[in-house]
């Protein structure tokens, strides 16, 4: 088995957090437990996937604020909120307040480019404004520059009782560096590192310099650290769909591998006009999944993942594909539980 050239040095998961339209709060309740769960079973970091107009979390930054109340060492994080569908300015208020409140643990991501579906939803979402927007990278650096406290007024002090800032508050001195960028192409890789963020890689890419997954993902690994001022330090998350079948029922096997033969599919080639190129997923035992992970191109270079958990299994499929993950693959990419 090739041993992977950085140890694993954080492990985290993803989740999406489903809901029945008719009755939210257990499946919001659910992913509040299985967050719980992660820090009870070494995880170092949680992150939740943001969903508009569907049923997935569509506030991650609400649910994120739930959780810091109900844990206090795991890290949390947003994989991704998409800007579109965000006031930088405001954006930035809620970050802030919620790494306060989580006493500096959350890692916010992020990614620009028009909302799904733009066309149907601009009118409600920027009315007045919709063909105006900017939905470049531009907004990203606004973000950016509000959360590292760059002047969002001109004015500040006292006007008779109330005082002013001029600059987001509260404010976090350290949340700027703990801000990533959620990328799928060399040319987002290339933006992050120039711009100082961390970069969260997932089972998505665009097939650009060619068709083969695992040599497109390191790429953008060794783009993003080329440009970046930390180079080879500089923090990079991998977030591959595992499931591990350890302590798996016969039923959950069923399951599992009846999900992972529907989607596979999609990874034989690019899909659409952006070619966009899918990994397949990871399912077996962990020390299965773990020498498919050392023969993988980019986590060779990598010592941080955020294996995401897929969109629709039940509470108790999640507990064991968690546990196995922690107590099981963890274990054996070397990983020992914090």
């Amino acid at each position: 088995m090739p041993l992977p050239t950085r140890p694993l040095r954080k492990l985290g998961f993803l989740t999406i957090g489903l809901f029945d339209g008719d009755d939210p709060r257990p499946g919001h309740e659910s992913t509040l437990r299985i967050i719980e769960l992660g820090e009870q079973l070494g995880f170092d970091s949680a992150w939740v996937r943001h969903r508009h107009l569907q049923y997935g979390i569509s506030s991650p930054v609400a649910v994120l604020a739930a959780a810091t109340q109900r844990t206090t060492r795991i890290e949390l994080g947003t994989a991704v909120i998409p800007l579109g569908w965000e006031n930088p300015l405001r954006l930035a208020e809620d970050l802030a307040t919620v790494d306060i409140l989580s006493g500096g643990r959350l890692n916010p991501g992020v990614s620009v480019g028009p909302p799904m579906h733009y066309d149907l939803v601009k009118d409600a979402l920027h009315p007045g404004t919709a063909d105006l927007e900017d939905f470049s990278y531009e907004r990203v650096r606004r973000l950016l520059g509000f959360v590292r406290g760059e002047a969002a007024t001109s004015f500040s002090g006292a006007e008779g009782f109330e005082v002013f800032s001029d600059r987001v508050q509260p404010h976090s001195p350290a949340l700027g560096s703990r801000m990533w960028y959620g990328g799928a192409s060399l040319r987002s890789a290339r933006w992050a590192g120039e711009h100082g963020m961390n970069f969260l890689t997932s089972s998505v890419v665009k097939a650009e310099e060619s068709e083969d997954f695992a040599q497109i993902q390191l790429s953008h690994v060794r783009e993003f650290r080329a440009r970046h001022p930390l180079s080879d330090q500089a923090r990079v998350s991998q977030g591959l769909v595992v499931i591990p079948t350890d302590s798996a029922t016969p039923q959950q096997r069923a399951k599992y591998a009846a999900y992972a033969a529907e989607r596979l599919p999609r990874t034989a080639a690019p899909q659409g006009p952006a070619r966009m190129l899918f990994a397949p997923d990871l399912v077996g035992t962990a020390a299965g999944i773990a020498e498919r992970l050392y023969a993988h191109a980019a986590f060779q270079e990598i010592d941080e993942v955020a294996f995401a958990l897929p969109f629709t299994f039940e509470h108790e499929d999640y507990v064991q594909i968690l546990t196995d993950i922690a107590t099981k693959l963890g274990p054996e990419l070397g990983r020992r539980p914090a």
